[in-house]
């Protein structure tokens, strides 16, 4: 039988074929661009003709996050539309740790991804929608190193000052799913809670932070190399243009609430991550940070308090990082909302896991629960 092909040259491809034997491969993960940052992959495999797959990504232990491998299942999509996952192992003693995906398809082709992916062209689609909406207005904010612009739509002219940006990791594609879901909501002009907001809030959404390192497909940098959630409190430039760009326009509008978008590659779980330990921490301001997530909680199953990260100590926090340089520098209510690219715990769904259908619901459920906050703000 002939040997499968593989490639990844084309937008978000990350992948390094070491080898083929039939219809099985042995392969490694590609560091970020000047970065020892690798977990992201993206792959197309033809010519198995029905065959049983067998594909071995190795050196994982050597990957950004090791604790991101066991207990997952990788995408996998026949028509680059509906994406399920595929039954996949991790053997962290074989080959400095190996995830081996099985696969048998209906078709000859397949792609494979860490999640499913979400391509500059349809992020230039829904840019190009939603500017085209009644009452959205588009801004570019900036241009990146690679000569690609930060988009920002905006709309409403209520006096809250919401800002929604998302994929400042750029391997975190749910990121932008959730995103597609959250401005469907808002551009729609039946849905209640879009047209709540639009009367209440002035809104200022970034769907895509980082768009270098989505076309790259890079986990978690841009061009050089840039960890953008490790820039904020002194952006640059030549290192980090897209934060200096988006911090600038911040300052200019005034920030009263903040989302910034992620997924956590190790726990199972949507969770939120706050400001605890920046200098200016108050109660009051860490009231309307836990009310929103009550909120949150109360309104979706998805969403859960047990799993998440530690809280940072009186006075340590990162102020590099955008919630705490936010909550910080306006005194508002920030936050960095975590979706994971395993299945929910909670909510298992053994076809998808965690999927962008989900990430979507998640968007529209995160705006009605903020409808609900500033009910309670005013």
């Amino acid at each position: 039988m002939s040997d499968i092909q593989i490639d990844c040259n084309f937008d978000s491809g990350n992948v390094e074929v070491l080898s083929i034997d039939g219809s099985s491969a042995k392969l490694a993960i590609r560091k970020d661009h000047m970065s020892d940052f690798n977990q992201w992959f993206h792959f197309r495999v033809s010519g198995f003709a029905g065959r049983e797959l067998v594909l071995k990504l190795t050196n994982l232990n050597a990957s950004a996050y090791p604790g991101g491998w066991p207990d997952y299942n990788a995408c996998v999509s026949e028509d680059r539309t509906y994406w399920g996952r595929a039954v996949s192992s991790f053997d962290k003693n074989e080959e400095n740790g190996t995830l081996t995906i099985r696969y048998t398809g209906q078709s000859d082709i397949a792609w494979f991804a860490y999640f499913a992916p979400y391509s500059m062209e349809r992020h230039h689609d829904l840019i190009a929608e939603c500017a085209a909406s009644d009452g959205v207005s588009y801004r570019k904010l900036g241009t990146t190193l690679d000569g690609q612009p930060i988009d920002c739509l905006e709309m409403g002219k209520g006096e809250t000052q919401v800002w929604l940006y998302a994929r400042q990791h750029p391997g975190e594609s749910m990121a932008e799913w959730w995103m597609e879901g959250a401005l469907e909501c808002l551009t729609d002009p039946a849905d209640p809670v879009g047209r709540s907001l639009r009367q209440k809030c002035s809104l200022h959404i970034v769907p895509n932070c980082n768009p270098d390192g989505s076309r790259r497909g890079h986990l978690r940098t841009n061009a050089v190399g840039s960890n953008l959630n490790r820039e904020w409190s002194n952006p640059t430039a030549e290192k980090s243009p897209e934060v200096l760009c988006i911090r600038k326009a911040m300052d200019q509008t005034g920030v009263d609430f903040a989302i910034d978008v992620h997924g956590d590659e190790a726990i199972p779980a949507v969770f939120l991550a706050g400001f605890h330990g920046i200098p200016s921490w108050s109660e009051s301001l860490q009231a309307g940070y836990d009310r929103y997530q009550a909120i949150l909680a109360r309104r979706t199953p998805d969403f859960q308090v047990e799993l998440g990260y530690p809280k940072a100590k009186a006075g340590t926090a990162n102020l590099s990082m955008s919630t705490n340089q936010l909550a910080e520098r306006f005194n508002c209510t920030a936050m960095t909302l975590e979706m994971p690219f395993k299945d929910n715990r909670d909510l298992p769904d053994p076809e998808q896991g965690w999927s962008p259908e989900r990430c979507k619901l998640l968007g529209r459920e995160c705006l009605a629960a903020l409808v609900e906050w500033l009910e309670q703000e005013s």
